[in-house]
């Protein structure tokens, strides 16, 4: 029998709930019937369902690391809550019959061989199979080549209409966005998804949300945050317009080292990535910091976590998108507290804390030299750099935050509020970044006075244009006295 925990059974499961409704359905007695097969392969159970007929659910694996799960229930989440109830089935030691593994698993499993399979090598083939692998070889690249220049052609037309919408809006007024002319700029973002362009679409979205809340309320904040929205936006159009144009002229389709491809709206695979050379082997990471948000504009959750590589010491991000229409088929992430080994790390391109993503790594605790690098890897003063940080933040194309490890001498009350001094004197204002969860407040309900004189701060750098200064959020705490990470959000 194969050994299951019910830790595995939570990681497998999509979301809490369905957990819960598989771990119900096993107390309940809703299996009638427990199979497994001789090899120890593959297990399947009768379940009552909602019908006169029982849904038949399996769980197979032939790969032991990545089991696949079957189910007759029309359930499209995976693995559903009748395979979890198999899995609490097994951790409860019931008895399964032995039986036979039936054709049409095998012949799922045939299928699944056959597509991972490698490729028979060109040295290893007739000519006539050499020659009919190079046809289709050359006819996909050319039709791929070809759908994606008139996917490019189709952005164009696209970025047209996007130009003037904020033209006419821009001549207008931006007050002249809400009331009856909303619809028309609602029936535009709508439009742009054909246009395939999303990441136009999401701004233009964001740009509406504070139109409408500024004809609300009449605060300035939302003013201010449409016409950076607005910046944003218009900058996005030029330079794709000019990106675009170059691919087409230049006769290359394919994807670049540029964050622009995102910003349309593409959407990255990891092969891609690595073809591209933007990959690390052998990376170590340990993750300091974890926070969920809402983005209105996508109408989706983004998981996110703040990883320092322990190799040099730089700050990058995991997303995990969670979009409202499809939330219950979506698992959301959860905080690591600890490090993560990384055979092969994806890094998406970007100048500010670039996301990153991998398939596997494996996960262990921080130990005594993990500290210490952390620690040693921090900066010891941030004046020298807040021009830098300024400018970064200020391109319209970049993220409006920007995260990086200090080393500190002390935390403490100033006329503003509150402040970081650097090791090295120097000092920064700590502030909540409107679109985070506040953590300001929590440095004075540490559970020890002590952790706010000299350690390391993970900060997350923002300009307030309010005040027109760099200010910074604090997220985590490394004190040197002691070998824990006191996470602020997580």
């Amino acid at each position: 029998m194969k050994n299951v925990t019910e830790q595995l059974i939570l990681s497998l499961a999509p979301n809490s709930a369905a957990a819960a409704n598989g771990k119900k359905i096993s107390k309940s007695g809703g299996f009638q019937k427990l199979y497994r097969s001789e090899d120890d392969t593959l297990y399947m159970g009768e379940c009552k369902g909602s019908g006169k007929n029982p849904y038949i659910t399996s769980a197979d694996y032939i790969d032991p690391d990545h089991p696949v799960f079957r189910c007759s229930c029309p359930s499209r989440q995976f693995p559903c809550k009748h395979s979890l109830g198999l899995l609490y089935e097994m951790m409860s030691d019931k008895k399964f019959e032995i039986c036979e593994i039936p054709e049409d698993i095998q012949r799922k499993r045939g299928k699944i061989a056959a597509k991972s399979a490698p490729a028979k090598a060109p040295e290893d083939m007739t000519p006539e199979e050499l020659e009919k692998a190079e046809k289709k070889k050359a006819s996909s690249a050319k039709s791929a080549k070809s759908a994606k220049k008139k996917k490019l052609r189709k952005q164009l037309e696209g970025l047209d209409l996007v130009e003037k919408a904020v033209k006419d809006l821009v001549a207008a007024g931006l007050g002249t966005m809400g009331g009856a002319s909303l619809p028309t700029y609602q029936n535009l973002s709508k439009q742009l998804g054909d246009y395939y362009l999303n990441g136009p679409q999401r701004l233009f979205n964001r740009l509406m949300i504070e139109i409408t809340e500024f004809q609300k309320d009449n605060l300035e904040i939302h003013y201010d945050n449409a016409i950076d929205t607005l910046e944003k936006l218009y900058s996005l159009i030029k330079k794709s317009r000019v990106y675009i144009n170059e691919k087409i002229e230049n006769d290359d389709v394919a994807n670049d080292d540029t964050i622009l491809y995102e910003e349309l709206g593409g959407n990255w695979k990891l092969s891609e990535l690595e073809a591209l050379g933007k990959c690390k082997k052998d990376a170590h990471m340990a993750q300091l910091s974890f926070w969920v948000t809402f983005d209105e504009a996508r109408k989706e959750y983004i998981d996110t976590g703040a990883w320092c590589d322990l190799d040099d010491g730089n700050i990058y991000l995991t997303k995990n998108f969670r979009p409202l229409k499809s939330l219950k088929y979506v698992k959301a992430e959860d905080s690591v507290f600890g490090a993560a080994d990384v055979p092969s790390m994806a890094v998406y391109p970007g100048e500010i804390n670039p996301r990153v993503r991998w398939d596997g790594a494996s996960l262990r605790g921080l130990n005594d030299g993990d500290y210490e690098k952390i620690r040693s890897l921090a900066v010891p003063s941030v004046s020298t750099e807040l021009k830098s940080i300024k400018n970064k933040l200020q391109n319209a194309m970049a993220s409006p935050i920007l995260y990086e490890l200090v080393a500190f001498s002390k935390i403490g009350k100033c006329e503003d509020g509150t402040a970081l001094k650097t090791r090295n004197g120097d000092t920064v204002l700590l502030e909540d970044f409107p679109e985070l969860e506040p953590t300001v407040a929590r440095l004075e309900i540490l559970p020890n006075a002590k952790l706010t004189e000299n350690g390391v701060m993970l900060c997350g750098f923002w300009f307030n244009g309010e005040k027109r200064r760099i200010s910074a959020q604090p997220l985590c705490i490394i004190p040197y006295s002691k070998n824990i990470v006191v996470r602020l959000l997580y």
